[in-house]
Order: C-alpha cells, then sequence, then structure tokens
C-alpha cells in the first residue's frame, strides 16, 4: 500500500465480524468524516441482526456494544448504509466520505440513558485508530443529528463529546454557561438571523440563508446544542448557543 493509502483495516485489538450486506461502492472519497450515532432499540443484539439483515437496508461500519465490545460489519473501504438524507459543509453523499459508528444505546424514546464508561473507553479506542489511518479532522467527526437536522438526534445530548474531545477526537470548546440575554427564535426574521444562519453554515450545518428563522433553522440550531451546548436543548439561539458558535468558529484550524 502506497504512503498516499491509508489503511482500511483496524489496528487495535479483538473485533468480532458480523457482516452486513448492505453497502455498495465508495462514489467519491476520501474519507475524511466519521459519523456517530445510536442505535434507538431496546436490545443490542436485536439491534445489531437488524444491520446485519438485508431487509433493514441499513448497516455501519462498526457497531459498540455497551461492555466494550466491537463489531464490524463493513469494511471500510467499502460505502456503508448509515447515514441517509444528509449534508454537511456543502456535501450530500455522506456515506461515501465517512465511516460510521452505531453505538447501542435505546435513545431518547428510552430517556437517553447514560453510555456506559466501557463503551465510551471503546469509542474512543476505535475513533482514534480511524483518524490515525484516515487523518479524519477533529470538526469532521460528527454526530449524525449534526448531517440531518430535524430529522435525527442521535447520538444525543447525553453523549461524551467533551470527554471525547479531551483524547483529542472531534473538535470542542467549553460551552457557554446558559444565562439571559438577547436570544433569536422561531418567527424571528432580519440581519441576526441571516448572520446566525451564515454562522452555523460556515461550520458545515446544511442551512440556506434567509433571514427567517424558520423550522429550518430551528431545526439546525437544536442539532447543534445537542451536540456542543447539551446543557439545554430547545432550539433557542440564545446568547450561550451563538458564543459557543462563535468560539467554536473561532478554534477551527
Amino acid at each position: 500500500m502506497s504512503a498516499s493509502q491509508p489503511s482500511t483495516t483496524p489496528t487495535i485489538g479483538s473485533i468480532r465480524a458480523c457482516p452486513s450486506p448492505n453497502h455498495g461502492e465508495r462514489r467519491a472519497g476520501p474519507v475524511d468524516m466519521i459519523v456517530l450515532h445510536y442505535t434507538g432499540m431496546p436490545d443490542a443484539d436485536q439491534a445489531l441482526a437488524w444491520l446485519c439483515t438485508e431487509q433493514s437496508e441499513v448497516s455501519a461500519h462498526y457497531f459498540i456494544f455497551e461492555d466494550g465490545r466491537i463489531v464490524q460489519m463493513v469494511e471500510e473501504d467499502r460505502r456503508a448504509w448509515h447515514a441517509g438524507a444528509a449534508s454537511w459543509a456543502g456535501e450530500s453523499d455522506i456515506n461515501s466520505r465517512s465511516i460510521g459508528i452505531e453505538i447501542a444505546n435505546i435513545g431518547h424514546d428510552g430517556s437517553l440513558p447514560p453510555f456506559p464508561e466501557a463503551q465510551i473507553d471503546a469509542v474512543i479506542e476505535l475513533c482514534r485508530d480511524i483518524i490515525g489511518r484516515h487523518a479524519i479532522p477533529a470538526h469532521r467527526v460528527l454526530a449524525h443529528s449534526d448531517i440531518a437536522p430535524g430529522r435525527k438526534r442521535d447520538p444525543g445530548e447525553a453523549f461524551a463529546w467533551g470527554r471525547l474531545a479531551g483524547e483529542g477526537i472531534g473538535h470542542w470548546v467549553d460551552p457557554e454557561p446558559v444565562g439571559g440575554g438577547r436570544f433569536l427564535a422561531s418567527g424571528d426574521e432580519g440581519e441576526p438571523v441571516a448572520g446566525l444562519q451564515a454562522l452555523l453554515a460556515l461550520y458545515g450545518y446544511g442551512l440556506e440563508i434567509s433571514g427567517v428563522f424558520d423550522d429550518r433553522t430551528g431545526h439546525v440550531v437544536t442539532a447543534f446544542q445537542r451536540h456542543f451546548r447539551p446543557a439545554k436543548v430547545d432550539g433557542i439561539a440564545d446568547t450561550s448557543t451563538l458564543a459557543t458558535l462563535h468560539r467554536l468558529l473561532a478554534a477551527l484550524p
């Protein structure tokens, strides 16, 4: 393998194989994103079986159980079907550019229980390995909700984004504390809304700059809060949300 071709084989310890038939050729490249999901099902074994069944028409490259066990369903050089209709930084075929990781968790419909320590340890180990082999930028380690606002909520505001960043995985700043101050919300119009939309689009969210705080804008603000300001997820662009967004942009490479 030449120096310009990253390895697509994990270099960490024991990873069990459970091949899924749901994959195809990558249509674009290089692989420069990781997308994290939760399964959203009560039982991890059932979730894995579903992802490995042709009938489901969904898959991911990896699956992580609550106890930290890692399963590979799709080879990294193949296009797994995990992102669905999505976009980031002007790109719409996210499946062709990403590695998808499913994390066993019942999700919001089950009150979003905490992700166990062993599971987060495994997420960190796997992501570190993938990043090292594919040179994935920190700001392209994303939530499913980032690339599909309004349609997806995973892995959610209970996920340990700050801890991952402390281990060198993902882009993060300490969120501005929730407090008072001016805010933008549904129905607002004008230059401040257009400015908010421009900043969110600059970070990568798929959002048109219309100057109208419409449903799509609310969905994007909510997705941003789930990832970067999880203390309060309400879709209202308050001072805390705006300050956190400004600091994230300032911290980009």
